[in-house]
């Protein structure tokens, strides 16, 4: 549900952003990440992380050197496209995998053990949080992202 329900938002939230102008997207709002742009390669960032800790892989950090989406088509097309990879990799997670211990280690090198549950639920809950910024963001630049409560999510809501 939480895979279907970044999905929605992130369409969404891109479908808002792409009202604006590139540099209305580009400036500095003064936001923790400055832009509403690099705030969507951040929470972009962030996820493949968290995806390549959950499949064992070697975690890279963010975008070395810098944007690695100068073009706003580029990132909404491999949002969306990372989207669909995080829908798919959910459909296989299981509730031991969720109740055992998750060993990770961040990009600084710090371990931690956590459940498998406490990791994915911090995984989902750094994509909202930063969607909140982007809303907040999109608001003050006049455009209206509209609803973004979860039990609308139309996943959950079609015809029985």
């Amino acid at each position: 549900m939480f895979a279907e329900y970044n999905r929605w938002m992130n369409e969404k939230l891109f479908a808002a952003a792409a009202q604006l102008t590139d540099e209305q997207r580009k400036a500095d709002l003064g936001a923790f990440f400055k832009s509403i742009h690099a705030t969507f390669e951040h929470v972009l960032g962030g996820d493949r992380r968290w995806l390549q800790r959950f499949r064992g892989e070697p975690v890279t950090a963010d975008f070395p050197g810098g944007p690695r989406y100068s073009n706003f088509e580029e990132l909404r097309a491999e949002r969306a496209r990372f989207d669909a990879e995080i829908i798919a990799w959910s459909q296989g997670v299981t509730n031991d995998w969720l109740a055992k211990p998750f060993i990770w280690t961040t990009v600084t090198g710090l371990s931690f053990t956590h459940p498998g549950f406490a990791v994915v639920a911090q995984f989902f809950n750094h994509q909202t949080h930063h969607r909140g910024q982007i809303t907040t963001l999109l608001t003050q630049l006049g455009v209206d992202v509209g609803v973004t409560d979860l039990p609308l999510l139309p996943l959950l809501n079609e015809p029985a």
